[in-house]
């Protein structure tokens, strides 16, 4: 394997193309496999494109489910690159720390506002991907600075444990509900099939302990009517546990920036991810910790950032070692511009799909019959938010914070 003595570009290739990879699965969601699914019950392939692209109901994985701590991961990866860029500028700590502060409130802000347009009112939710990484981003920054300061990873990794000890010790010292429990302010019932039993019932849907803190978090805001439970069993503290996936980001962040071979580097997230991955499924199948993105369970955290270094290594492998960079444009479009991918594909998708209708015909998108149809409208949606990427990319538009 060739190797290198230089430092990586400031622009890592393979990390703009894993980064606009997760953006096109986010993205791909207008395709809406379900609806094929639903429309060829018997067909075991669009089963199974229609179970990774959706969220598992509890406990386990699809590739959807990877979508939110690779974003997060690769924020930690693009922070050690962030703050060289500053310091090269001669930028002072305090700079940084304004910027800092600003991107973590835009994040936020811009959570919510997405979150809120199709709202009667303000949507004061923080459970979703950017605020979730606006509620973390600071202290990822002060762990980021003081580890670049002592040149050590030991720093991250020990904050890394005291998150997710903490968390767990919070989950598993609240009480588990008592026989008089009304199950009716959960959303869910005593029998759901996916409730965990014995120790690992700390973990269920909206009987926990970041569920409690929501019911009086959340009902400090207003809100139409007062807050009782998440459906989908999603919570604010799952930041805290989030910010455990950017700092796993945040190593291999530092290690890919000082790399001095490519084998090396390979090796080390192989095998970071192999003892992340053995560690989370111990966690699981020992009953001491569940592994549930929705609730985001320190077992999860170690699951997903296995999953992210080795998608990283792939990446890197692929993209960078055997530069094949060309092979990937269309990725790297979308994961250079990733902030304005999103917010194209969360708020301009049904304004794309309803013109099509209005300009092409209410049943353009039936032209190989209707249980297509959502495939034909969701191909040309992406296609439109491609060409606006590119446009973009060319005109060398980019959404920063």
């Amino acid at each position: 394997m060739r190797e290198t003595t230089t430092l990586p570009p400031q622009r890592v290739s393979s990390v703009d193309a894993y980064r606009g990879f997760v953006m096109f699965l986010m993205m791909a969601e207008v395709l809406r496999f379900s609806r094929v699914a639903e429309a060829f019950p018997d067909s075991a392939f669009w089963a199974f494109m229609d179970f990774h692209q959706s969220h598992v109901p509890w406990v386990g994985c699809s590739l959807h489910d990877l979508i939110q701590p690779s974003f997060s991961f690769l924020v930690g990866v693009a922070l050690p690159y962030s703050m060289a860029s500053r310091a090269s500028k001669s930028e002072s700590v305090s700079m940084m720390w304004l910027h800092t502060i600003r991107r973590s409130l835009i994040l936020v802000f811009l959570g919510i506002f997405l979150r809120s347009m199709h709202s009667e009112q303000t949507n004061f939710t923080f459970e979703d991907t950017l605020t979730q990484i606006g509620l973390g981003y600071p202290i990822l920054f002060a762990l980021g600075f003081a580890s670049e300061k002592i040149q050590r990873d030991a720093l991250a990794w020990g904050a890394l444990g005291v998150i997710l000890i903490g968390y767990a010790a919070a989950f598993a010292l609240y009480p588990l509900p008592a026989l008089d429990f009304d199950w009716s302010q959960t959303g869910t019932t005593a029998d759901w099939e996916h409730n965990l039993k014995g120790f690992a019932a700390h973990w269920n849907k909206n009987t926990n302990a970041a569920w409690a803190f929501d019911r009086w978090f959340l009902n400090l805001f207003p809100r139409e009517k007062p807050f009782e439970f998440n459906g989908g069993g999603y919570s604010t503290l799952s930041f805290i546990p989030t910010l455990g996936t950017m700092i796993l980001g945040l190593i291999a962040g530092k290690w890919l920036k000082s790399a001095t071979s490519y084998a090396w580097l390979l090796k080390r997230f192989v095998v970071t991810s192999a003892i992340l991955l053995i560690l989370a499924l111990l966690l699981h199948f020992t009953g001491l910790n569940p592994i549930v993105k929705r609730i985001w369970t320190p077992a999860w955290t170690l699951f997903s950032g296995g999953c992210a270094f080795l998608l990283l290594a792939a990446f890197y492998f692929v993209v960078d070692v055997k530069e094949n960079k060309s092979w990937f444009f269309p990725l790297i479009v979308i994961g250079t511009n990733s902030i304005a991918a999103y917010i194209i594909a969360d708020g301009f998708g049904s304004f794309i799909r309803g013109s099509f209708k209005i300009h092409l015909g209410q049943h353009y998108d039936a032209v190989f019959g209707d249980g297509y149809a959502s495939l034909i409208s969701g191909a040309l949606i992406l296609l439109v938010e491609w060409l606006i990427l590119r446009w973009m990319y060319k005109k060398k538009i980019f959404i920063k914070i």
